[in-house]
């Protein structure tokens, strides 16, 4: 008899999109008239078309794989060195840091790389996770059986809660208790807030002083304007040694319907084994690469090699403005409302905590219902959440100047 995972029974009602994709489908059906006027600014998919560059790369590539002197079949699993080199030179070595070519892995998302990446350590670590946090980070532990049952609020036993809030700026204290593996992702999804220099620097010390990896999601960092705030983890003395990296062009670039992103994993990242020796974890990366996947294709490779020169970064840096202009507009809105609201400064999200009276469902179906605007209710990134929504600034200005408009129309005492 075959048996199944039963780790995936364990997981809480739907993941958070499909349970929104299920309750549009539901009023849509039911309001097919509300269904034309509906506006998304939930999930974080971007809107505007790919930038020229990116355009004329994949024009150019294809051209390359009808001719047979140009084709490629198979390329290497890690990625092309083309575009390896073009990332570590022009995000890392570029700006003082110390990143080699072979440190960089390219991958088809930082969705996919924070989930398999627990491919690499074992079963028996003790692992912290913000909350609220990016759902995928609990649920692919829960799947790899890292944690035990969940509660009544979403909480698996097993897992070290770091909550963030308004009182600590949405950056978590440093545990009293050892951790193992702690998951941190700034600029942060879903509060839109970052982290500072010194903020970052105690958690490399605690991480170094304990033995511990950080996985640092920086999915947004081309969004962040301070420039007092780090864009990356190895800008702290010490990260190399304890920190692996997940970044993405979904965000800069528009590659949300492209897929490409990369992973940087330092050769002077070590672990323990369970007979105590120290191993670095790069070649079982590598080994896990080679073995599990068959690398980026060609096309988009060059597509992504595009954003790095020049007319690229003055295009990203463009669609960057637009969507953070979006975002200064929908903030306003809110603040407008009376609501009190983060984040949308360095990062495309807005974070606002919902009246007293109105928990984060309610607020999902209140905007649904009587706006026809789609958002994420705060709760469906863990029990911290609650009392909270996100607004997410990617979209059309003409859609964003909409949602401004019916935001503060709503009846926000009733």
């Amino acid at each position: 008899m075959a048996h199944l995972n039963s780790n995936y029974l364990k997981l809480k009602a739907g993941y958070l999109f499909p349970e929104i994709n299920r309750r549009v489908k539901a009023f849509t059906d039911s309001h097919p008239d509300g269904a034309a006027r509906l506006i998304r600014c939930g999930i974080g998919d971007v809107t505007e078309p790919l930038p020229v560059a990116v355009r004329e790369a994949m024009h150019k590539a294809v051209d390359e794989m009808g001719e047979r002197q140009n084709f490629r079949g198979y390329g290497p699993e890690q990625g092309y060195e083309f575009l390896r080199h073009a990332i570590a030179e022009n995000d890392y070595r570029a700006k003082g840091l110390d990143v080699a070519d072979d440190e960089i892995f390219v991958s088809d998302g930082s969705k996919c790389d924070c989930g398999n990446i627990l491919d690499i350590f074992g079963n028996h670590n003790r692992i912290a996770v913000m909350d609220p946090v990016y759902p995928v980070y609990v649920d692919t532990n829960v799947m790899a059986g890292h944690t035990g049952e969940g509660d009544d609020k979403g909480l698996y036993s097993g897992l070290v809660y770091l909550p963030c809030n308004a009182d600590n700026g949405f950056v978590p204290a440093i545990p009293q208790e050892k951790v193992d593996l702690i998951y941190l992702c700034y600029p942060n999804n879903p509060t839109g807030t970052v982290a500072t220099r010194a903020q970052l620097t105690a958690w490399v010390e605690y991480a170094l002083a304990n033995d511990a990896v950080i996985l640092f999601d920086a999915a947004y960092e081309a969004y962040i304007k301070d420039p007092e705030i780090p864009h990356s983890i190895y800008e702290i003395p010490g990260a190399r040694r304890c920190a692996i990296e997940f970044r993405s062009f979904s965000k800069n670039g528009g590659f949300t319907g492209v897929r490409c992103a990369f992973t940087v994993l330092p050769k002077d990242l070590q672990c323990t084994t369970s007979t105590g020796e120290k191993k670095p974890l790069h070649p079982l990366w590598n080994r896990r690469f080679s073995t599990k996947f068959n690398g980026v294709g060609y096309v988009t490779q060059r597509a992504a090699e595009a954003l790095y020169s020049s007319s690229g970064k003055e295009q990203v840096s463009a669609l960057i403005e637009h969507y953070m202009g979006n975002a200064a507009i929908l903030r306003a809105a809110a603040e407008k409302c009376g609501l009190a609201t983060f984040g949308g400064v360095n990062a495309p999200y807005i974070w606002v905590q919902a009246p007293k009276h109105l928990n984060s469902w309610a607020v999902f179906d209140k905007m649904l219902q009587e706006a026809n605007v789609v958002i994420t209710p705060g709760s469906g990134f863990g029990p911290a959440g609650e009392g909270y929504f996100r607004i997410s600034a990617f979209n059309s200005r003409a859609n964003v100047d909409e949602v401004a408009r019916r935001l503060t129309a709503l009846n926000w005492k009733s």
